[in-house]
């Protein structure tokens, strides 16, 4: 029987893997593509990961501003990332020095919940894509590439594409019209011939 072995162990002991996890989920949202390389297990171990937060952040959106919900919700998905230096106090270290910047997975929790929860607001889940890019040399690993879906390189796409077909039908309608005026430009010299016969 395999009940509670549902996930990937990676190698990696508990802490280890959870660790990782998070170190990976702080690179994929805080990415200016929204996306990462790494290996395929890794992704599919990921991709579950990354969806539950993006789900807490999802139903905060939908909560009324100053809702007790919504820090709430943000609290559990502040434990999916490291919480950095959040501890220190004011006092720590030299005098006069400011204090450090917060830890990238405080950043990554902001734009989660300003940015992507405001992206997903009305989409039930898939959040997520992974492209398989074959093996890497060296080790033969299994390589994909994890990235957020609806990002706005695919928007850009997207609609360079629309505006393309608008531009070609555009296009055609034009030629169509222009073989239309061409077409009533022979029927009105054929008409003339004929006219010039019959007298």
């Amino acid at each position: 029987m395999r009940h509670l072995k549902a996930h990937r162990k990676l190698g990696r002991t508990s802490e280890h893997r959870t660790s990782m996890l998070r170190n990976l989920a702080t690179s994929l949202i805080n990415s200016r593509d929204e996306r990462i390389v790494t290996t395929l297990p890794k992704a599919k171990e990921l991709r579950p990961f990354v969806e539950r937060v993006i789900t807490l952040s999802r139903r905060a959106q939908n909560l009324s501003a100053g809702d007790a919900q919504a820090l709430h919700l943000r609290r559990q998905a502040a434990g999916f990332f490291h919480a950095g230096n959040a501890g220190m106090s004011a006092l720590t270290g030299k005098r006069g020095q400011p204090r450090p910047e917060r830890s990238a997975g405080v950043a990554a929790l902001r734009r989660l919940f300003s940015e992507l929860g405001e992206r997903y607001k009305d989409r039930p889940g898939g959040y997520t894509r992974i492209l398989k890019l074959g093996h890497r040399d060296g080790d033969a690993a299994e390589m994909a590439i994890i990235e957020l879906v609806d990002n706005p390189r695919e928007i850009e796409a997207a609609e360079a594409e629309r505006k393309r077909k608008a531009a070609a039908s555009k296009k055609k309608a034009s030629k169509g019209s222009k073989k239309a005026a061409k077409s009533e430009a022979k029927t009105e010299s054929e008409e003339a011939e004929d006219t010039e016969k019959s007298e």
